[in-house]
């Protein structure tokens, strides 16, 4: 029987990206449908649970997908609620690969700070972002002080808000518009976590090398400038001015590995939800 997955995408586009990770993972055939609503989900859904028995549905999976996470996060509440009783398939929320980044730049941290964050301080800039939103949030749970920076106070409390609800522990949000504030946002800090926009350089060099207390410095920009300067997209735990270097790249090979296991996963029973928190299980069993 073939493994179908139906791609539903908030986006105009269905993304092209995604279904090529999602055949390289083994599915078999994608059903895409671009610029969905969460109005449109039940009978997307409804499409796959009621074609196939409820001991074949497990080869039927649903991916979320687009740009916008906000928008992923509906749909997958709607799909959700077109399951009932045995008419369900496995699900998994992905937008903009923002839990798949998140969750791959978190466990390179944590292992670089030897297996353990509770206690330390992480700054991530840009923090209002849809993977800094997941990283701050998965970071803040396992028991970090986060610091998330906002261009926008406003925009920042709301991030700060939400992230502590779902997630929980201890965030703070400081206004960052300019890179030169960056060092006064370090101070105090064991990691530095950059989930800002492509080619936009939001920490400078001075900033961040050789600084008392920094150990571990994560940049997921693979665009240039970078947005942490010094950092290249490459390094992998590469040892930079006393810090160990993260780039785009490094964390990026993981971030593949990652979302090509999670889709795997989908076809393995009827009833994952792959979201951030269970992405990030999945990750840490593929990290060892």
């Amino acid at each position: 029987m073939k493994k179908l997955l139906l791609q539903l995408d908030s986006s105009r586009h269905a993304s092209v990206f995604d279904q090529v990770v999602a055949y390289d993972a083994g599915a078999d055939e994608i059903m895409s449908a671009p610029a969905v609503t969460p109005p449109d989900v039940r009978d997307l859904v409804h499409g796959c649970i009621f074609t196939r028995g409820p001991k074949h549905l497990k080869n039927t999976a649903v991916f979320i997908g687009g740009a916008d996470m906000s928008a992923g996060d509906a749909l997958l509440d709607a799909a959700r609620k077109a399951f009932f009783g045995p008419f369900r398939v496995s699900v998994m929320l992905d937008s903009n690969g923002s839990n798949t980044t998140a969750v791959a730049a978190v466990v390179k941290i944590v292992r670089a700070m030897g297996g353990n964050v509770r206690g330390h301080r992480v700054v991530v800039t840009a923090g209002t972002g849809p993977v800094g939103l997941r990283a701050a949030g998965l970071l803040a749970h396992a028991g970090a002080t986060v610091r998330i920076t906002s261009r926008r106070a406003p925009d920042g409390a709301r991030a700060r808000d939400a992230i502590m609800k779902r997630f929980g522990g201890v965030v703070e949000v400081t206004c960052l518009t300019d890179a030169g504030q960056t060092a006064q946002c370090l101070e105090g800090a064991q990691v530095l976590l950059n989930c800002g926009p492509a080619g936009v350089q939001l920490v400078q060099r001075a900033a961040w090398a050789n600084r008392s207390g920094l150990k571990v410095a994560v940049d997921l920009n693979a665009v240039p400038p970078q947005g942490v300067e010094g950092i290249e997209p490459n390094d992998d735990g590469v040892a930079r001015d006393g810090v160990t270097c993260f780039g785009a790249l490094g964390v990026g090979n993981f971030k593949m590995a990652i979302h090509k296991a999670a889709i795997a996963r989908l076809f393995d029973s009827a009833d994952a939800v792959l979201d951030a928190e269970s992405i990030h299980e999945l990750a840490q069993t593929l990290s060892g």
